[in-house]
C-alpha cells in the first residue's frame, strides 16, 4: 500500500513539475490553482491505477477546467470552415490530445453534410486514416457526449460497415450504453437508429432500445419524449407503449408544435391510441393555441388518418383553415379536403371555400389535385353552390386527360361524378368500354374487387338515370355475378334486429326475401311485395329483373308494389346525420329501379324498445312509402 501511494505521489509531482512556470508566483493561491489542475490530470496517467471516489468529480473538473492550450485547439476545430484546415492540425505542432481527435471528425462531418462528393474523396485521403487511428488509439478516455457524436459523424461520413475504427466506436459505444445519461441514448436514438439499420448494426440498436425501455422513467422533458416517439417507436412496440405513457403524462406542458408532432407520429404508424389522443383534443380546446397553417394541415391530416372525431376540434380546425384557404396550394387544399371527408365532416363554409379556390386557380391547377377534390365532395355528396362553373371546369379537364389517368384512377373519378350526378356520356363510355373493365373483370384482389362494384354502380347510372346513353355496358350480370364476393356474413345487431321482426310480420318465409344481391351492385336488406291491399304476395315466381342474374317469369300482378328495405348503420352517415355519397346513389338507384324504399335509420330504431313498437314503426314505413307513391 506504501508502494503504490510513493509511485502516486511521484507522478504528481513529476506532472507538477513539468506545469511550474519558469517563476514561480509568490504566495498560496496560484499554488493551490496549480495542484488542482495537477490532481484532475493525474487520472489519466499511466502509472495511477489506484481506484477512488473522485473519479466522477474529476471527470467533471475536466470538462469545465481543461489546459488552456487544449482550449486553444477546441477553438481552432469549432472555427474552421474548410476539411483541409483540420486535416492540417494533424501535422502542424498543435498536439491532439484526447476529444480533440474526434472533434475533428464531428467538424469534418458537419462540414460535408451536403457535399457527398468531397465525402469520398476524404475517406481515401492519408490524413483522414491517420486520423481514425488515432481515435482509435484514444476510444477510451473520449467523453461520453463526444463519442455518442461521433458515432453519428461516421455514420454520415459513409465509412464502409466493414471498417475496423466504425467497429471500433459501435463497441465502446455498447459497452458504455448503460453509464450514458438518457439525452445521450436519446441523442443516439434520434441520430443514428437509421443507420443502425441500415449499416448493419442491430446488436447495438437492440441493446439501445432495450436501455430506452427500461431507463423510459427518467425522461422528463417533452422534447426528448416526442423526439423518441418519432425516431425510434416503430422499431420497439414496448418501448412505444412506454412514449405513449409518457407523453399522456406531459401533455398538459406541450406546445401546440409538440401536439402537432406526437399525432403526426401516431398517424405515421397508424397507432390509434385512444387516451393520448383525447388528452391532445382536451388541450387543442381548452388552450389559446395561435395555430399555424401548416400546423393544422398536419392536425386535420393526423385525425383523418387515425379516423378520431372529436367535434370540438373538428369545428376548430375548421374554422382556423377558413381564412387560410386562399394562401394555401393546390396540393395543400386536396389534401386538406381528403382529410375532413375521411373524418366525414362537411362543413359547408370550408368546402365552399376549397371550390371557389380550385376556381381560381383553373389555370394551374394539376389533373390530380383535381380529382383529390372531387372525390372528397362525392365522398361528402357535397355540391358547391356555383356548382355549374365547378364541374364545367371538372368536364372541361377531363375531356383531354382523362384517359391518360390510371384505370383505377378513371373509375374513381367517373364514379364520383354519378355520385354528384354530373356525370356525362363520353365519361361513361371512357370507363365502361371492354378495354377498360375487362382489367377488373377477373381481379380477385380486394381493391380490384372494390373498383369492378364501382363499374357496377357507374352502369347502373347509365342504364338507370341516362336512358339517352347508347353504350357500351358492362357485359350481362350471368357473365359476372359468379365472380362477385360472398357477403361477408357480418351481421349488426341493427340488421339482425330487423330481419327478425320482418319475418314475424311476414308469417312465411316465400313472402319476402333477404340480404338480395342486384345487379347494380347494391344489396338490398329485405325486399317484399304489396297488391293493390296492402297484404303481402309470394317473391318466387314473379319477374325480378333487377337480381344477378334476373330470375321469374310470370309479370306483377296489376297495382302490385315492390318494397325494398334499407339499413342505414352509424358509418352510412356524415356528422350531421346526412347520407354520405355512396349511400345516397344507391337509394338513388333502388328508387329509380322501381322500388320503393323503406328506409330504418340506426337512430330511429335505437328508440324503438320492444317487438311492438318495432312492428308497428315498420308497418308505418311500408303504410307511408305506399302513400307517397300514390301521391305523386
Amino acid at each position: 500500500m506504501a508502494a503504490r501511494l510513493v509511485k502516486r505521489c511521484t507522478c504528481l509531482l513529476r506532472e507538477a513539475t513539468l506545469l511550474a512556470p519558469a517563476v514561480a508566483p509568490v504566495g498560496r493561491l496560484p499554488l493551490a490553482s496549480m495542484a488542482a489542475r495537477t490532481l484532475t490530470f493525474s487520472a489519466t496517467c499511466p502509472s495511477s491505477h489506484f481506484p477512488d471516489p473522485l473519479s466522477g468529480l474529476v471527470e467533471k473538473e475536466q470538462a469545465s477546467a481543461p489546459y488552456p492550450g487544449h482550449r486553444e485547439v477546441e477553438q481552432v476545430i469549432e472555427k474552421a470552415t474548410q476539411p483541409e484546415e483540420l486535416l492540417e492540425l494533424l501535422g502542424g505542432s498543435r498536439c491532439l490530445q484526447e476529444n480533440h481527435a474526434a472533434l475533428v471528425l464531428i467538424q469534418l462531418s458537419r462540414l460535408l453534410s451536403d457535399k457527398p462528393e468531397d465525402r469520398a474523396s476524404l475517406v481515401q485521403d492519408a490524413r483522414f486514416q491517420q486520423l481514425l487511428h488515432l481515435v482509435d488509439s484514444q476510444i477510451g478516455i473520449v467523453w461520453h457526449g463526444t463519442l455518442v457524436k461521433l458515432l453519428r459523424s461516421l455514420y454520415a461520413l459513409v465509412l464502409p460497415a466493414a471498417c475496423r475504427e466504425l467497429r471500433s466506436v459501435e463497441q465502446e459505444v455498447r459497452w458504455r450504453l448503460r453509464r450514458l445519461k438518457y439525452q445521450h441514448l436519446a441523442f443516439l436514438a434520434e441520430s443514428s437508429a437509421t443507420h443502425m439499420q441500415e449499416r448493419g448494426s442491430p446488436e447495438l440498436l437492440a441493446e439501445l432500445l432495450l436501455q430506452l425501455e427500461r431507463r423510459w422513467t427518467e425522461i422528463d422533458d417533452g422534447r426528448t419524449a416526442v423526439a423518441l416517439m418519432a425516431k425510434a417507436g416503430h422499431l420497439s412496440e414496448p418501448l412505444m407503449n412506454r412514449l405513449e405513457d409518457k407523453c399522456l403524462e406531459l401533455v398538459e406542458h406541450f406546445g401546440p408544435d409538440e401536439l402537432r408532432k406526437v399525432l403526426v407520429t401516431l398517424a405515421a404508424q397508424n397507432r390509434r391510441s385512444v387516451p393520448l389522443l383525447r388528452a391532445i383534443s382536451y388541450h387543442l380546446v381548452q388552450k389559446p393555441f395561435s395555430l399555424t397553417k401548416g400546423t393544422l394541415l398536419d392536425l386535420a391530416y393526423a385525425y383523418g388518418k387515425l379516423g378520431f372525431h372529436q367535434t370540438q376540434v373538428l369545428q376548430r380546425l375548421a374554422a382556423d383553415l377558413l381564412s387560410h384557404v386562399p394562401g394555401l396550394t393546390s396540393g395543400e387544399v386536396a389534401r386538406c379536403a381528403k382529410s375532413f371527408a375521411l373524418l366525414k365532416w362537411l362543413s359547408p363554409p370550408l368546402f365552399e371555400a376549397f371550390a371557389q379556390h380550385v376556381l381560381d386557380r383553373a389555370d394551374t391547377v394539376t389533373m390530380l389535385h383535381l380529382c383529390n377534390v372531387l372525390l372528397a365532395f362525392a365522398h361528402l355528396n357535397f355540391r358547391p353552390e356555383q356548382e355549374d362553373k365547378f364541374f364545367s371546369l371538372i368536364h372541361e379537364k377531363l375531356g383531354s386527360e382523362l384517359r391518360s389517368l390510371n384505370p383505377t384512377l378513371q373509375v374513381d373519378v367517373v364514379w364520383s361524378l354519378c355520385v354528384l350526378q354530373q356525370v356525362q356520356g363520353e365519361e361513361l363510355q371512357a370507363v365502361l368500354h371492354p378495354e377498360l373493365h375487362t382489367q377488373f373483370l377477373g381481379d380477385g384482389s380486394p381493391k380490384g374487387q372494390s373498383t369492378f362494384q364501382k363499374l357496377l354502380h357507374i352502369n347502373a347510372t347509365a342504364q338507370l338515370e341516362h336512358p339517352e346513353y347508347m353504350g357500351p355496358l358492362l357485359p350481362p350480370a350471368s357473365a359476372w355475378a359468379p365472380r362477385l364476393p360472398a357477403h361477408d356474413g357480418k351481421v349488426t345487431p341493427l340488421q339482425k334486429e330487423l330481419q327478425g321482426t320482418l319475418q314475424g310480420l311476414l308469417g312465411s318465409d316465400s313472402r319476402g326475401s333477404f340480404m338480395v344481391a342486384t345487379q347494380y351492385g347494391w344489396v338490398l336488406d329485405a325486399e317484399v311485395l304489396l297488391d293493390t291491399d296492402g297484404q303481402f304476395l309470394p317473391l318466387r315466381d314473379f319477374l325480378a329483373p333487377h337480381l344477378a342474374p334476373p330470375s321469374g317469369t310470370q309479370p306483377l300482378p296489376p297495382g302490385a308494389k315492390r318494397l325494398a328495405f334499407l339499413r342505414w348503420e352509424f358509418p352510412n352517415f356524415s356528422r350531421s346525420r346526412e347520407l354520405l355519397g355512396r349511400f345516397a346513389l344507391a337509394r338513388r338507384h333502388v328508387l329509380a329501379a322501381g322500388f320503393l324504399v323503406v328506409d330504418v335509420p340506426y337512430y330511429e330504431w335505437l328508440e324503438l324498445k320492444s317487438e311492438w313498437q318495432k312492428g308497428a314503426y315498420l308497418k308505418d314505413k311500408m303504410r307511408k312509402a305506399v302513400a307517397e307513391e300514390l301521391a305523386k
